[in-house]
């Protein structure tokens, strides 16, 4: 079943609105479980390349919500 493009825009507002930040959230829960202690994170490269990888992990299941949603009807 395809998505109109109105539903679709509103989906990815929701997407947006909601569901980023609690992506957000659950990113920065998992790093802070790998590494409880403050005083030992991991090293820069580590920590950059992890959250560049779940920064661009989200948007490629979602990427069909997104497509075409900037363009006019």
């Amino acid at each position: 079943m395809a998505l109109t493009l109105k539903a679709r825009k509103r989906l990815s507002l929701l997407i947006l609105v909601v569901g980023l930040p609690v992506y957000i959230v659950v990113c920065v829960t998992v790093v802070n479980w790998l590494w409880p202690d403050p005083q030992a994170r991991p090293p820069l490269g580590a920590e950059l390349a992890i959250y560049v990888g779940l920064g661009v992990l989200w948007a490629f299941p979602l990427k069909w919500v997104f497509k075409g949603v900037g363009q006019g009807e």
